[in-house]
């Protein structure tokens, strides 16, 4: 069908401009690109700051800043080193920082600090890579310009250079089957919608929440485009989706010789078909799929691929030669590319690495602070290069915390023992935007000479995001550490528990996603300390959104752990048929439900409002309006239909502590259940069954009236909060 083909061509008329990009630092980036980043973030003092761009330092990424008080020279190897460079000196000279959640600038005096000893680091590894697959669907599928072009002037500042960039793929996928013998309409019908499109280009599962339309491809393609735009502006690396085989149904019957293997299911949905990598048609699918992206978007120097992901079969296929071929279709159109692959269960496959190039392949490790058995990276995929990585959240729950003692522990370690293949950093929770502690942490390993001291870094920390030394932040922030952020990977967790308001209702459920821990991995009344201090912080310190938003966390953290607590208590008055003590703890679960509502719904980050308007802001219509919220709102409720959220055990998998969810659907399904139990007691009978799936179905499908905008005052709730611990 080239006609659609010339339409796209024609109305991305100039793509060319784009051009290529090598290593993050390749070529002159535009002049000023770091400049107008911090113009910006820092409208107030931008112009108080040159920025210079300098040699690599022995191969290496660096920066230095030096200067008087108003006059800031910041010197870096690319716009975005740069950029970190001078959130280095903010942090540590001017004890303000900017982050996913929250910032702290509004305490900068008029002149900026001097800057006295000059603030200087070398980065310790060449890949510093950020973004989990899923990020796209579970951190926020339908975000605009706005929303990505602060992203990125976040992830420059922390010392990222290498970005894995999703959007878009699902136009080259369209063009490139339409090209290989299906319609227009037949491929729109096979690309999911844009909340669940992670787990498509995954080889997972296809077309639910579809069909998408053309005029929602071509807004997703221009935004993406955007993005990969700004990224070779601040000198950093796109990080672009490979192909490595998927296939619409029917491949082989449309095109005579081709060869695909059933893939079997996934969590109950079934994946696509998997195309022979070794035949001449997936050479030229290959060929067709990476021409269509070098013209939307311009080529790059890595792409991310995973064959067989979480249970794919390759059937008759040895896992070698396919492996061999896929990188043989990305040499041929790439020669200089390397390929990440992702370190999960038992990905990357030992025939994989063994079968290509492992100097130009780099292994993106999700679990060396999760499982104690993993020890040798080197002998367990052969030599090749691989990113210290770690994966703290899991579906955009909203527990705090992370394996922070295993960071810097395992990093230092490993990076410097003799033969080390660790060449990077990969942060890459499934959605991102929610633990700014944790994303300052572990992008500082990059950027530290020698191992990390928590207790001085969680020290500083405190003075840093509220802009000024005070005793209960750093007695906050001290409790924090030896709690949320104090846990290991001996239990074979790398995320904190979530919480069991957001369960399925049962008396005995302790965890609301079928893979959370199932109990909380610190004790809880340490962790509650963090509360009281936090409030005590000095009045002048708490204008900024970093405190607020750490108050909304910890509150919010402080009555999601009290579910742990109460529950057993709930179960026991039942289990002993004690009808009043049943109902007044009932009342108590419900309290704390409303309570928890109101603690989040005084930020904009925790609204469901905010995630429905924005899918339905996509939309060219109201059937597709409506279609698009329900992509993004099934994700986090059923994840999928019937099949796939109860035998499939995905529904709930996405929870989360939000307004709206915790009002709404969880509220709910709580209410429902006690009233059961109630009527149970009263007959003296068993509890009739509740058919959970029906129910949250036909909430996700409903009418849904939530707030987009935060109410309430966080100090007044939280001290509420602390008041009944």
């Amino acid at each position: 069908m080239p006609i659609a083909r010339r339409t796209i061509l024609g109305a991305l008329a100039g793509t060319a401009a784009l051009g290529t990009v090598g290593s993050p630092s390749a070529g002159a980036a535009p002049a000023g690109a770091a400049a107008s980043a911090l113009a910006r973030l820092l409208p107030r003092h931008h112009d108080q700051v040159t920025f210079r761009t300098v040699p690599r330092r022995n191969g290496h990424d660096a920066f230095r800043v030096s200067g008087t008080a108003g006059r800031i020279t910041v010197e870096g190897t690319t716009p975005a080193v740069q950029l970190t460079g001078f959130h280095h000196y903010l942090r540590h000279v001017a004890n303000a920082h900017v982050s996913w959640r929250g910032e702290q600038t509004a305490l900068l005096p008029a002149r900026l600090p001097a800057v006295g000893e000059p603030v200087a680091a070398t980065a310790n590894v060449a890949h510093r890579f950020v973004f989990n697959d899923t990020n796209d669907g579970y951190t926020g599928p339908y975000h605009d310009w706005d929303y990505w072009e602060r992203e990125l002037d976040v992830l420059a500042l922390h010392g990222f250079n290498e970005v894995l960039v999703y959007a878009g793929a699902d136009a080259v996928y369209h063009r490139t089957f339409i090209e290989h013998g299906y319609s227009d309409a037949e491929v729109r019908a096979w690309v999911p919608g844009p909340a669940h499109q992670p787990w498509w280009l995954m080889q997972n599962m296809a077309s639910f929440g579809g069909p998408v339309t053309r005029e929602l491809l071509d807004r997703r393609t221009a935004l993406a485009r955007k993005i990969v735009r700004r990224l070779r502006e601040l000198g950093m690396t796109p990080v672009l989706p490979g192909y490595f085989g998927t296939v619409p149904p029917g491949y082989a019957e449309r095109n005579k010789g081709a060869r695909t293997i059933p893939q079997g299911g996934w969590c109950g949905f079934d994946r696509p078909d998997w195309l022979d990598p070794r035949t001449p048609h997936f050479a030229a699918v290959a060929r067709t799929f990476y021409q269509v992206q070098q013209e939307l978007f311009g080529a790059t120097t890595m792409y991310k691929m995973d064959l067989l992901h979480e249970g794919g079969s390759p059937g008759d296929v040895p896992v070698g030669a396919a492996a061999k071929a896929v990188e043989k279709a990305l040499r041929t159109a790439h020669p200089d590319a390397v390929w990440a692959i992702l370190g999960w269960q038992h990905n990357p496959r030992r025939e994989i690495v063994d079968a290509v190039d492992r100097s130009r392949m780099l292994v993106l490790d999700g679990i060396p602070d999760r499982f104690p058995k993993i020890t040798d990276r080197e002998q367990d995929w052969g030599g090749t290069p691989y990113a210290f990585g770690t994966i703290w959240n899991f579906g955009g729950h909203t527990a705090l915390g992370a394996n922070a003692p295993e960071w810097v522990s395992l990093y230092e370690r490993w990076r410097t023992k003799p033969g080390s293949a660790l060449r990077g950093i990969a942060v890459m929770p499934e959605a991102a935007d929610n633990d700014p502690a944790a994303l300052a942490l572990f992008s500082d390993l990059a950027w530290t000479s020698g191992p990390v001291d928590l207790r001085t870094w969680f020290g500083q920390w405190a003075v840093t995001r509220y802009g000024a030394a005070d005793a209960g932040a750093a007695r906050a922030w001290d409790a924090l550490r030896r709690t949320a952020y104090g846990t290991g990977r001996a239990d074979s967790w790398s995320e904190q528990a979530d919480g069991l308001f957001g369960a399925r209702p049962d008396l005995a459920v302790d965890h609301a996603a079928s893979w959370s821990p199932r109990q909380l991995r610190y004790d809880a009344a340490e962790f509650e300390a963090a509360l009281p201090a936090l409030l005590s912080v000095a009045p002048p310190l708490r204008a900024s959104s970093a405190y607020r938003a750490d108050l909304v966390d910890v509150a919010r953290q402080c009555v999601s752990n009290r579910g742990r607590l109460l529950l057993p208590r709930v179960k026991a008055a039942y289990d002993e048929g004690d009808r009043d003590r049943f109902g007044d703890l009932t009342r108590q679960w419900l309290d704390w439900m409303d309570l928890l509502e109101q603690i989040v719904a005084t930020d904009d980050r925790h609204l469901l409002g905010r995630w429905l308007s924005a899918a339905r802001a996509w939309g060219s219509s109201d059937a597709e309006r409506d279609r698009l919220q329900a992509d993004a709102l099934t994700l986090l409720t059923v994840w999928g239909p019937r099949h796939a959220a109860d035998a499939g055990k995905l529904h709930d998998y996405a929870n989360r502590e939000w307004a709206g969810l915790v009002g709404g659907l969880y509220r709910l399904r709580w209410q429902t259940y006690f009233t059961e139990l109630e009527t149970a007691l009263d007959e003296d009978r068993a509890p009739h069954p509740v058919d959970w799936f029906a129910l949250e179905d036909r909430w996700t499908h409903g009418p849904t009236e939530t707030r987009t905008r935060p109410t309430g005052d966080i100090v007044r709730i939280a001290r509420t909060v602390a008041s009944r611990l």
